[in-house]
């Protein structure tokens, strides 16, 4: 066991050390592009890394603000949902955030919902009910690209947890000691925040916008979504940009894995009970020889 950990170790600290001259060396002062961003270079997107941010769940200890996570419903709803579906999310889970039942009946029944047939063959629509999931802005994906300049916004359900960035070596093996998991809202909240003018030289395609954060390409369809004062809070938490962004990405950090907090209880007591059973299993190995010649 000590051979083991002697040998882990210095593998650790050495991925630290590499880390940070990594992160120094890929961080250049003023907010310029790395190097293997400058003219002439294959670029590497996203061209900047997602600013970390502090969330309530990051830890093995974390856990969901609720009060946040209903801003961010609320910023879902008046800003993202115009565009985005979260199909795979029934309203009946709203509950988890703090709402009664009578609330989240109320919350479903502002959306539509198609049914049927009915006795005559027909489809119709009807108010949505808690069962119902979340609707998708347009009828089909081809209604979706040709209203957003050719490109379908993509569903939210589990967008924090597909836009997770790869984070290369050694910071990937730095974050199996830190148990960084966040990078997907990192990512929600950098882009959200990151659209800015582009460098001298760079032509930005008709119909896009320049955004170094987005992971596919240096520019996107989507131009900038928030600004100042375009969502009003019931609770006067700061109606800000970066606000709306860190309470969205909460919030989808949320629909993508509701169930956190019970996997990271069950986790925690799983690690209680491994560290017990290896005391047991030291003591009973101690009895047991004990007494006999070795």
């Amino acid at each position: 066991m000590k051979t083991l950990v002697a040998s882990i170790l210095p593998l650790a600290v050495a991925a630290l050390l590499g880390s940070a001259a990594f992160a120094e060396e890929a961080t250049p002062a003023n907010g310029a592009a790395p190097a293997h961003h400058e003219e002439g270079a294959t670029p590497h997107y996203p061209l900047k890394e997602p600013k970390e941010q502090e969330w309530t769940f990051a830890g093995p200890f974390g856990h969901y603000d609720k009060a946040q996570l209903q801003r961010g419903l609320k910023v879902y709803t008046e800003v993202c949902s115009a565009c985005h579906s979260m199909s795979l999310v029934p309203f009946r889970m709203l509950d988890e955030l703090g709402y009664s039942e009578a609330q989240v009946k109320a919350f479903a029944a502002n959306y539509e919902v198609q049914d049927g047939p009915n006795a005559a063959g027909e489809m119709f629509n009807r108010k949505a009910v808690p069962s119902d999931h979340f609707p998708s802005p347009f009828p089909n994906a081809e209604a979706a690209a040709a209203s957003n300049n050719g490109a379908a916004p993509p569903d939210f359900s589990l967008i924090a947890k597909a836009r997770e960035v790869e984070r290369g070596f050694p910071r990937f093996v730095v974050d199996i000691f830190t148990q960084y998991q966040e990078s997907g809202p990192d990512y929600i909240y950098s882009l959200l925040t990151g659209y800015e003018e582009p460098p001298a030289g760079f032509q930005v395609p008709q119909g896009a916008h320049y955004n170094p954060y987005f992971h596919a390409a240096a520019a996107f369809a989507m131009p900038k979504p928030l600004s100042d004062g375009q969502v009003t809070y019931d609770d006067g938490a700061p109606a800000t940009v970066d606000q709306y962004a860190k309470d969205v990405s909460s919030f989808l950090m949320w629909a993508a894995e509701p169930h956190l907090e019970e996997r990271k209880r069950t986790g925690f007591m799983v690690m209680i009970f491994l560290a017990i059973f290896t005391v047991l299993i030291y003591l009973t190995k101690r009895s047991v020889y004990a007494n006999k010649e070795h």
